[in-house]
């Protein structure tokens, strides 16, 4: 650091011990804020926590696979393997759908969910009585253009769902117990604050920072704020993450995997036909089944071991017994 010209070498030091000091000050302070369990210590009353919007298990019925190059079919075909869409929405259930819609892309680029699968699955939540299906994200790029681009926001609509697209007032802060990462922070709480039923929609996609960006991964869209910096520790968030939320259902589709350049792509050379579709109820086992897909196994992702760890799901998707149909 250059010295300035008017100050003399022992007043320099001097206040640079003093800033030193202050800054050593605030830290305590701040720390003093959060007791034993991470929480903060005041003003815990504008904290908010995502319900648990989960389903009683049923022995043989966590997992089905489908098939098949139809991904509606596929859907179907996968979610009636496992009780079908009446196990999981009830009649008059306001439904919120979270598909990955980070990117302003195309669908043929597989970047962001496929727009004709999220249809499907809100004709699928209105067929069994939703009162009301809503789809939402938070992109990385400009939402409604990552909404029109990829094609999701008309499809839903055109399907009876509301796009809600987010706002700064949607937004509130949230604490994860037992969390290091996600201690009030912001996340997308309007449109979840008051619904009865989650589902996550996402591509299985390679990711450059995670390895693999599936179900678990998809509920980063729900951050809020400068929620870059998770990327210095993208296991722990992915795992938190899975802490966080406690959806329905989860959908992860991997008719087309991106098996290389993820999460972004960019070429449909980066695409590979698994033509698989998988539905489930522990989004643990779905991702530990999807990285199969992008030739991986389950301890080549840290946080699926962390999220197990936490008590979101089981990396042994096999003692399951997945129920594969042929769509």
């Amino acid at each position: 650091m250059e010295q300035p010209n008017n100050f003399d070498r022992r007043e320099f030091l001097a206040r640079l011990g003093k800033a030193g000091v202050l800054i050593a000050a605030i830290g305590a302070v701040s720390g003093k804020l959060y007791d034993r369990k991470g929480h903060s210590g005041i003003d815990d009353a504008d904290i908010v926590r995502l319900k648990d919007f989960s389903v009683k298990p049923v022995s043989g019925q966590t997992m089905g696979i489908a098939l098949g190059a139809d991904r509606a079919k596929n859907a179907q075909m996968a979610v009636a393997a496992i009780g079908g869409m009446q196990r999981f929405v009830k009649k008059g259930d306001i439904v919120a759908i979270k598909p990955n819609v980070a990117f302003a892309s195309p669908a043929i680029l597989g970047a962001t969910a496929n727009p004709e699968l999220v249809a499907a699955v809100v004709r699928m939540c209105y067929e069994v009585g939703a009162k009301k299906v809503i789809v939402t994200d938070n992109p990385i790029n400009d939402p409604a253009n990552c909404f029109m681009i990829s094609g999701i926001g008309i499809a839903a609509e055109k399907a009876g769902a509301k796009i809600f697209l987010p706002k700064k007032s949607a937004f509130a802060l949230t604490s994860v117990d037992g969390g290091r990462l996600i201690q009030r922070w912001p996340i997308l709480y309007e449109p979840l604050g008051k619904i009865d039923k989650l589902i996550g929609i996402s591509p299985v996609k390679n990711h450059n920072r995670s390895g693999a960006s599936m179900a678990m991964k998809n509920w980063y869209g729900l951050l809020g704020g400068q929620r870059n910096v998770f990327h210095q520790d993208i296991n722990g968030i992915i795992a938190e993450l899975s802490m966080m939320v406690k959806p329905t259902l989860v959908i992860l589709d991997g008719v087309d995997v991106m098996s290389s350049n993820g999460p972004t792509g960019g070429s449909i050379s980066d695409l590979k036909r698994t033509n698989t579709l998988i539905a489930s109820c522990d989004m643990v086992a779905a991702d530990s089944f999807g990285c199969s897909l992008l030739g991986l196994k389950p301890n080549n992702l840290p946080y699926l071991r962390q999220a197990e760890k936490a008590g979101a799901g089981t990396t042994d998707y096999e003692s399951l017994n997945p129920n594969f149909v042929n769509a």
